[in-house]
């Protein structure tokens, strides 16, 4: 049987508290650039909601997007209020030349090793840092074999998952 997959992420939405603030650490730290700021009236959930929709562009025309509402009651309503965790995240694929470009404007910005990590996976080396709204981002340089590693994975991926799930935890990680 035959199965299509989903062709890229249109976007991942969040809530922000100040599109302005939200705007120099996307566009003037990150380097994502704003690419489209839509400005909103319309009925959502019973009430008419005011607010302005912004989309923040990746190169293979997936984006970031964040809401905010001109009401404080809408913004209350709506915010993106959860637990805290390195855990979950967005990541993205980025070149080596990408990445270092980052840690150098974020260092630049005032960012601390605290604000903004890097961890040797082995598979693949991850900078990560948190914006201003409380989302964790992870920018990901792939290991030089990962076409190797990607297709191992998939060889076996389904008894690494039993064998996990039956109580062994050995890691399978031989890149780190």
């Amino acid at each position: 049987m035959s199965q299509t997959l989903p062709l890229r992420l249109h976007h991942h939405a969040w809530i922000t508290d100040d599109q302005e603030v939200n705007r120099r650490f996307y566009e003037d730290v990150i380097g994502l650039p704003l690419v489209a700021t839509w400005t909103e009236r319309e009925v959502l959930f019973g009430a008419e909601r005011v607010y302005s929709h912004t989309f923040y562009g990746l190169a293979d025309g997936g984006a970031l997007a964040f809401f905010q509402f001109a009401n404080p009651e809408d913004q209350e309503e709506f915010k993106t209020d959860v637990h805290f965790t390195p855990w979950r995240h967005i990541a993205f694929k980025v070149e080596h030349e990408t990445q270092e470009a980052m840690r150098k404007r974020i260092a630049a910005a005032g960012y601390s090793e605290a604000d903004a990590y890097v961890i040797d996976h082995g598979f693949c080396v991850s900078l990560y840092i948190t914006d201003p709204n409380g989302l964790m981002l992870e920018f990901t340089v792939d290991h030089p074999d990962v076409e190797k590693i990607e297709a191992e994975r998939r060889t076996t991926a389904h008894a690494d998952l039993a064998r996990w799930l039956g109580g062994d935890h050995t890691s399978n990680n031989h890149w780190r």
